[in-house]
């Protein structure tokens, strides 16, 4: 039997900016967990994981920098699910994508030869730096380097974001909705919401919260994989994906989930569960012809049955939670 939604929350508001009620959520929470006689998180026995990707202002909100279409209505399934199971889920973890002015994959980080920077969405190749087309601004030689890694990974192609998540913007917070909903259930199961940053590094993109997509450069090393978060994530019996985008850092998370699992116990790969409702694929470039690198939807929904064969559940915010 599912629980009731607090009144404090309005789905109308969900794509909005606006300071989040700590005062209001925590009272509630309080007299909601009294009322309905929750347990302290760290009595459950079935210990359930929830797993926000990115649900950030400037992902989920229509006026981000990179607003995700899809996002608003992925994130009213996602809290209705949320507080709906507020007693089964034991932790909330959250990684928020976090970067600077300058870095690989943002326009000021190259020029062309008239001195302009590149257009957001521009994809720049390694052929296209090797022939001048493009040149880094800064770090040349290992910028280079970057670009034919990426593409050697069969993964990505380097693409050009507008600025989006920089560290002390609106745009880098926790949507309000869903940093209300951490409060509540914190205060409410008597236990923390987990985050992890990503991406701070310039000479890599870290789409995937547990690895960048570039680990060493020239042999410099650039980045690892997140061992912390991972045995984190194994200890619980499930774990629950939801956020943004399907097309890159869910999907990357998860593929490196998999990985990681397939390195140490198969029989995890069951224990995650991918809430398909809850996520959505960037709008892919609008370029005719479309390479496939950059047909984002498809990539999503390939990237998603492979994970469903090797064996994650995909599921939806309105199938049950069944012990």
């Amino acid at each position: 039997m599912s629980l009731p939604i607090p009144s404090f929350y309005n789905e109308k508001q969900v794509n909005t900016l606006y300071l989040e009620r700590s005062a209001l959520v925590t009272a509630e929470a309080r007299k909601y967990a009294a009322e309905h006689k929750l347990r302290p998180a760290s009595e459950d026995r079935l210990r359930i994981a929830a797993f926000g990707i990115d649900v950030q202002v400037g992902f989920c909100l229509p006026e981000g920098a990179l607003f995700v279409p899809g996002a608003v209505e992925d994130t009213r399934r996602t809290l209705t699910w949320l507080y709906s199971n507020l007693e089964k889920i034991t932790s909330l973890v959250f990684s928020l994508d976090t970067h600077n002015a300058f870095q690989i994959f943002h326009p000021d980080w190259w020029r062309d030869a008239r001195g302009n920077p590149p257009a957001p969405m521009t994809v720049i190749t390694a052929a296209e730096v090797r022939s001048g087309r493009w040149r880094a601004t800064r770090q040349p030689e290992k910028s280079l380097a970057y670009c034919e890694n990426l593409e050697s990974s069969g993964r990505y192609v380097l693409t050009i974001w507008p600025y989006h998540s920089l560290l002390g913007s609106l745009g880098h917070a926790l949507l309000p909705s869903v940093m209300e909903a951490s409060l509540f259930h914190a205060v409410a199961r008597d236990t923390p919401t987990r985050f992890d940053l990503k991406g701070e590094e310039p000479l890599t993109e870290s789409y995937s919260v547990l690895s960048p997509e570039v680990k060493d450069l020239a042999g410099q090393k650039v980045g690892e994989f997140n061992q912390k978060l991972f045995d984190y994530l194994r200890a619980f019996d499930r774990v629950y994906v939801f956020g943004q985008a399907k097309s890159h850092c869910v999907l990357s998370t998860l593929m490196d989930l998999k990985q990681a699992i397939e390195a140490t116990d198969r029989s995890l790969m069951k224990r995650i569960y991918i809430l398909e409702d809850a996520m959505s694929p960037v709008r892919p470039p609008m370029i005719h012809p479309l390479p496939p690198a950059l047909d984002f939807p498809r990539l999503a929904d390939a990237g998603i049955q492979a994970l469903r064969e090797a064996g994650m559940r995909v599921v939806r915010t309105t199938d049950p939670i069944d012990a």
